[in-house]
């Protein structure tokens, strides 16, 4: 039977591949430590998982509006409102939600990207977002970032990579898989070259902004920038910061009326609207004060502090301390390639970790964080005596 070409061009995730290679050899009776998959490991809040029983229990089980139920839209623009340098003002008529955060990219660049358009994408970077980029019959133009730099994108790079033919630059902040955080300066240089190139838009990743350890308070966001609302997509959920990953809810924000259209017009042909039941959960995360999320934050600051101080005793181990996120983006040239390493750490020393080469550096493995300490040491322990004895 025939395959669609939009389909074999694409490659599988490769953190869900490693994490179902994991999973197998565990189910196998092998003493796998995973350090694959971008996933809290903390419950869901409990008063998260009682306003999902309730909407349960009151049958809030219909056919809802497709660009989500008004209070959790509302609850979202409240949300954006409220951050630390957000000068733009948020309204529930910019806020789609979707299913998932990775949805909202989808979605986004369905709506904004024709064939052979090209978008800038600063490398490493997420898995999904070249792969989204070609289902859309789009051009990926790849900025390799150096470490000296943390891997963020300078001024000078995009100024090179942008063409006549760019109508997208996708920004990850904190990143995803470097845990690198643009500071204002940072964010600032690549708005000023961005300024002189009206019609590219702007789709700012915001899902890791709430798990910032370089600074106390609330951290820094792309919509602190007024004069680039109408061509900016900010994308966050639920997923990281109130460990709901499988509820799959997130959103995208946008003061460009005619791309909130587009984005609402291509989500009523997919699948309608996100589940109502995860929806009265989300809205209840955002609206239930921010305690769960500290406590979360500082959980994973510790673990930040642990995985560095054990990574720091790996010689010809190269890494940044990461400033948000919660993986560990090390350099493993030293031994080999990404590939190569990755595949070691998994058969000889059974930890589970993904390479470089499939967020675009070759060179380095990413580790996550989220998981115990005492999950951390193990590996940490395992992955030193591999590469010790390399």
């Amino acid at each position: 039977m025939q395959i669609s070409d939009r389909i074999s061009k694409i490659e599988a995730s490769q953190s869900l591949v490693m994490a179902a290679r994991a999973k197998a050899m565990k189910t196998a009776g092998v003493d796998v430590v995973s350090m694959s998959l971008g996933e809290p490991d903390m419950d869901t809040p409990k008063h998260v998982q009682r306003a999902a029983q309730e909407a349960v229990e009151n049958h809030f089980s219909h056919y809802g509006p497709v660009p989500g139920i008004p209070a959790l839209r509302q609850a979202v623009a409240d949300y954006q409102n409220a951050l630390k340098g957000n000068v733009i003002s948020w309204s529930a008529d910019d806020v789609i939600v979707s299913t998932g955060a990775k949805m909202a990219i989808y979605n986004s660049i369905q709506a904004v990207v024709n064939p052979g358009d090209e978008v800038i994408i600063p490398m490493p970077s997420w898995v999904s977002y070249s792969e989204m980029v070609k289902l859309a019959d789009g051009v990926v133009v790849p900025v390799e970032t150096n470490f000296e730099d943390r891997y963020c994108l300078t001024p000078e790079q995009l100024r090179e990579a942008l063409t006549p033919k760019t109508r997208l630059i996708i920004l990850c902040s904190p990143n995803n898989p470097t845990g690198s955080v643009y500071s204002m300066p940072e964010l600032e240089g690549l708005v000023n070259v961005l300024r002189e190139f009206p019609d590219v838009y702007i789709l700012a990743d915001e899902v890791y902004n709430e798990l910032v350890y370089s600074c106390s308070d609330s951290p820094i966001t792309f919509s602190s920038f007024a004069d680039i609302a109408e061509r900016l997509i900010i994308i966050n959920g639920v997923s990281k910061a109130y460990a709901m990953t499988g509820y799959r809810i997130g959103w995208l924000m946008s003061k460009n009326k005619a791309f909130v259209s587009a984005c609402s017009r291509l989500q009523g042909q997919q699948y309608t609207h996100p589940t109502m039941v995860a929806q009265k959960a989300a809205e209840a995360a955002l609206t239930g004060g921010r305690e769960c999320v500290e406590q979360m934050r500082g959980i994973f600051a510790s673990r930040r502090k642990l995985i560095c101080q054990l990574a720091a005793q790996i010689l010809g181990l190269k890494f940044h301390e990461p400033d948000g996120a919660f993986y560990l983006f090390p350099d493993v040239s030293t031994w080999g390639t990404g590939n190569e390493v990755a595949e070691r750490l998994l058969e000889e020393a059974h930890v589970a970790v993904v390479s470089g080469a499939a967020f675009g550096c070759p060179s380095c493995i990413r580790l996550s964080y989220a998981i115990s300490e005492n999950e951390i040491r193990k590996a940490m322990s395992r992955i030193a005596n591999l590469l010790n004895n390399w």
